[in-house]
């Protein structure tokens, strides 16, 4: 199928004037320019790839770690709803049986690829491994240190599809933990306390990746950088960001954009109260109260988001970011660090024909899928 007369996004040039062919669920040809129309006319409009959310726990009242298949499904379907097309849930800390019935329902979605449904790019594994001081939303009962054993038996249930496995590096066996890990997906610092030299560690570890930046870590210090400081520097690590518009203010939001220049993951953090109304939630054992948006533990701790990621796109934008820097913090970016830039992420020949159509303002009008129009 041939598209043409639309301004679409492309990852190392912007927006430009062009059209596209896709043929099997695939991009097979990029058609610069804005000639005769031939096939379907976008009149103009702007195409940017399908977005990616490395870290989601849930929408529509489901929750990855529920280990619930239709669950999982009415988030997939959901999430592509949404303008976003590929996904790696993100499960709690939780017991490894109940994280491994989880793992194994994410394996049955990305082998039969449902239609219409997101693609499960991977599983980002957010605890148990985590510091209690920082724990943040995360289950304190469930809390681990990093146990090499128990990461590589829930790996095999996964078959593989780990692909973010996040950590407090101040926990015994951290560094040695990162070494390993490092060989089979992303490490990633999240829900720690630990020091600049800690992190910078379990950096040198091997560790790429720092988890929802700002929330659940300590701020920076002019005398005790922390991990921010030892993420900041060093240029092969890139920075989750909730850009829900109560997680980080606008200014933050700015200066993480500042601080990680061209590194920064837009992410949702969604809970299963995302697309619901107000009320009462679950999510890792504990109860969650939505109320004007906000999901908030009993004690008052902020949770997860309420929000999808194009809304999240949207804030960046509305916060003062390009509007080419946030597409690229939402789509390519994400898919590096899940290591699928190959085949998602961006309009490029050869890669999965993910893409949606909107305008100048990213109000979205239509969402494709492997080539395929969702109703």
């Amino acid at each position: 199928m041939l598209f043409q007369n639309a301004i679409v996004f492309m990852e190392d040039r912007g927006f430009v004037p062009a059209g596209f062919a896709v043929e099997d669920g695939v991009f097979t040809e990029i058609i610069p320019g804005d000639g005769p129309v031939e096939g379907a006319d976008l009149q103009g409009q702007f195409v940017v790839p399908g977005l990616i959310d490395i870290h989601t726990h849930g929408n529509s009242g489901a929750d990855f770690s529920d280990g619930d298949y239709d669950g999982l499904l009415r988030m997939g379907r959901y999430l592509a709803e949404n303008g976003v097309t590929g996904f790696a849930p993100a499960s709690m800390t939780l017991p490894y049986d109940v994280l491994e019935t989880a793992y194994r329902t994410a394996r049955r979605l990305r082998d039969e690829q449902p239609g219409g449904c997101a693609a499960l790019l991977g599983i980002n594994m957010e605890g148990p491994f985590f510091s209690e001081k920082k724990k943040g939303a995360q289950n304190a009962a469930y809390l681990r240190n990093p146990d090499w054993d128990a990461f590589r038996k829930l790996y095999e249930a996964a078959d593989g599809l780990i692909r973010i496995a996040d950590l407090a590096p101040e926990l015994p066996g951290a560094a040695e933990f990162t070494a390993k890990a490092a060989k089979l997906c992303t490490v990633s610092v999240a829900h720690t306390d630990a020091s600049y030299e800690e992190a910078a560690a379990v950096y040198e570890a091997g560790a790429t990746h720092l988890t929802h930046l700002f929330n659940a870590m300590p701020g920076i210090h002019h005398r005790k950088p922390g991990v921010i400081g030892a993420a900041s520097e060093r240029e092969q690590v890139y920075a989750e960001l909730i850009c829900d518009g109560q997680h980080v203010h606008p200014s933050a939001v700015r200066m993480a954009f500042r601080l990680f220049p061209g590194r920064i993951c837009l992410i949702s953090d969604a809970l299963r109260c995302c697309g619901m109304p107000d009320g009462k939630y679950m999510l890792g054992g504990q109860d969650v109260f939505l109320k004007d948006g906000i999901a908030r533990l009993e004690d008052g701790t902020i949770a997860g988001s309420a929000a999808t990621l194009w809304q999240c796109l949207q804030n960046a934008v509305r916060f003062g970011i390009p509007k080419e820097e946030a597409i690229r913090s939402a789509t390519v970016n994400p898919a590096r660090q899940l290591g699928c830039a190959d085949r998602a992420g961006s309009i490029a020949v050869g890669k999965q024909a993910d893409f949606v159509v909107c305008d100048a303002d990213l109000n979205r009008k239509e969402v494709w899928l492997r080539g395929e129009r969702l109703n």
